[in-house]
């Protein structure tokens, strides 16, 4: 099942300062989502967090997978600038992500967290996000396209287009403010029938 996962830096400190922060990251992200078995649908990384919108394939693959990277990743962050001490917030944040009605406005979310913080104007203009896979065809390792997103329209390059406009298209009212408060708080993100559905299988959230 789809989770959205949310890691911050330390009392929000930035966690990547250059290009090569953000590329060293990538490549742990791409070498441990393999080994742990955690499909990798949607990403962005900010300044001082990331989102992931992933999908584990095995029992504690997300913890695994998200542990993993933080400690390399630490480890050449306070070797790189001298430093020591926690670069993470304490555990990482995530939810369950209902496919039917909230996945691809869950990714959407993701995908322009760089325009919100007035990083850029246009999604397509910032290079550490999976924008550009889905609007225009551009491929990374470690990239698992979503069926929901497949499935948005058959032909690719239709689906390019549609993607696009899609992104482009106001989000329902309150669909962020839910998207982010069920990520913080662990709940899960989905139609009341799904949370239900949730609580049956899962128990209380």
């Amino acid at each position: 099942m789809p989770q959205h996962v949310i890691q911050r830096g330390n009392n929000r400190q930035e966690c990547f300062q250059d290009l090569a922060d953000r590329a060293t990251y990538a490549t742990y992200l791409s070498r441990y989502q393999r080994e742990f078995q955690v499909d990798i649908h949607a990403w962005v990384l900010m300044s001082n967090h990331t989102h992931l919108l992933v999908t584990p394939n095995a029992e504690g693959a997300l913890s695994s997978l998200m542990k993993a990277v933080g400690q390399r990743y630490a480890q050449y962050y306070n070797h790189k600038y001298d430093r020591t001490g926690t670069l993470w917030e304490g555990r990482f944040k995530s939810c369950l992500v209902d496919t039917d009605q909230y996945f691809l406005q869950c990714q959407r979310y993701i995908e322009l967290n760089p325009v919100k913080a007035g990083m850029v104007e246009y999604a397509g203009d910032y290079q550490w996000s999976s924008y550009n896979c889905h609007a225009y065809g551009m491929r990374s390792g470690m990239h698992t396209p979503h069926d929901c997103y497949l499935n948005f329209q058959p032909d690719a390059e239709r689906r390019f287009i549609s993607y696009r406009s899609f992104v482009a298209s106001p989000s329902p009212d309150g669909m962020d403010e839910q998207i982010h408060y069920a990520a913080i708080s662990g709940k899960p993100l989905g139609s009341e029938e799904f949370r239900e559905r949730i609580k049956a299988t899962f128990g209380e959230f």
